[in-house]
């Protein structure tokens, strides 16, 4: 799947633009805040409903609008015909609207999953390096782009887990004199927080036990060193018996591996919030749950955050999005690949090798403040970004066939029939 043409309106500092897209390679070159990363953040946001920037819609509608549009024709594949046109309306003050070939969706949430990107930023170091929520929001994110309906199912953990919360902080302090009607509330709310949360997690661990294989793979690609990658769920409820962290030296995919039984991980859920139950009613906040996991990611022996170093911290934390990227490529829709900036934040050598592993993607969409930057097997359609244009650049000639060029191959992962489960 590639974008053919992007349309904006009123989108972050364009009041207008419209931008022609190939297949293969599209690089938009400009210096620092002229509006080249505002153009893969429309294609993102359409994708995903979601910014690798910001966490609110405001900023994303230029100063002095009330809404910004987003359009974009996208094309089933090189070799397909087919064509769809999305549309995304942000408001202001209203809710969000949708549309595909120009007819409204009852939910913009529909939008999701009809076109996937995958997303590379200099914002992604945090995956190996910030906080867990850095860490869940990147193997969630990956679950919603899978299975888009986990989008409702992640927002519903979230509404009962405030309503919860909400309980729980009225009672702060009570801790054994609740009386027995609260706590038949409060077991209603555990009963809710375990089907969902159980639901989420089952879903994480089997996108995790699925990735990481392919994430290993691609950073022995990447790294000049040929360490491992490995990935443990720390979860707050017991998983003993229940998941295993992979074994990227034998481990293949989700394909290979049954998956987490959802009805053990809610028993399980349902123990852990009845021992945590007094320390919850002092404390007056949800302790348990998949708000307060976290992944640990280690290379070889050593856990990646304090004491990988930056060059291999930014390995990881590439060999995971082109991960992502093989692991949705095998759910037969190719995501679109957007490099923001990263070109900057890399030596030669992991320049090279980024580029080698996604040059076959149908489409790349790369942001660099200086064109150089950019590696030269990334040949392609260019465009340079400045004063509210977007205009199409010079083309850089395809590499010389006589020069060797770097090569990755990342292998694909099993195919799954119970995908969309």
């Amino acid at each position: 799947m590639f974008v053919e043409h992007l349309s904006l309106t009123d989108f972050r500092s364009y009041v207008r633009a419209d931008v022609p897209m190939s297949p293969g390679v599209n690089t938009f070159v400009g210096s620092n805040g002229q509006g080249k990363t505002n153009l893969v953040e429309a294609v993102e946001y359409l994708s995903s409903l979601s910014s690798h920037r910001v966490n609110q819609d405001a900023p994303l509608i230029r100063l002095g609008a009330d809404q910004a549009v987003v359009r974009a024709r996208v094309r089933a594949g090189t070799g397909d015909d087919r064509s769809l046109l999305l549309e995304l309306e942000i408001n202001a003050h209203r809710a969000n609207r949708g549309r595909i070939n120009r007819a409204p969706l009852p939910r913009t949430r529909d939008l999701l999953g009809v076109l996937r990107t995958v997303v590379f930023s200099p914002n992604d170091l945090a995956i190996v390096r910030g906080d867990p929520a850095d860490r869940r929001a990147f193997l969630d994110g990956l679950v919603i782009t899978r299975w888009p309906r986990m989008a409702g199912v992640k927002a519903d953990y979230e509404r009962v887990l405030r309503q919860r919360n909400a309980l729980l902080k009225s009672l702060a302090g009570r801790g054994a004199s609740a009386g027995a009607e609260i706590g038949a509330t409060l077991e209603i709310w555990d009963d809710q927080l375990a089907t969902i949360g159980a639901e989420l997690l089952s879903a994480r661990l089997d996108t995790l036990t699925a990735v990481m294989p392919l994430a290993s793979w691609a950073y022995r690609e990447i790294a000049p060193v040929n360490d491992i990658a490995v990935a443990d769920y720390r979860a707050s409820i017991d998983l003993s018996d229940l998941w295993e962290p992979t074994r990227p030296d034998v481990d293949q995919g989700d394909a290979t591996r049954p998956g987490v039984d959802r009805s053990a991980l809610h028993e399980r859920f349902l123990d852990a919030l009845a021992e945590r139950r007094r320390d919850e009613l002092v404390r007056g906040v949800t302790l348990v749950g998949p708000h307060r996991d976290d992944i640990v990611l280690s290379i070889g022996e050593m856990p990646a955050k304090g004491y990988a170093s930056h060059g291999e911290s930014w390995s990881l934390a590439l060999a995971l999005r082109l991960a992502s990227f093989q692991l949705l490529r095998a759910d037969g829709i190719e995501p679109v690949l957007v490099l923001d900036d990263v070109f900057s934040e890399l030596d030669s050598t992991r320049r090279d090798r980024l580029a080698a592993s996604v040059i076959e993607a149908d489409q790349v969409l790369v942001t660099a403040a200086v064109g150089t930057d950019v590696p030269r097997q990334l040949a392609g359609r260019r465009f340079h970004v400045g004063g509210g244009d977007v205009r199409p650049a010079p083309t850089i000639p395809d590499p010389d066939p006589a020069i060797p060029q770097p090569t990755a191959s990342i292998p694909q992962p099993a195919q799954d029939d119970d995908s969309d489960d």
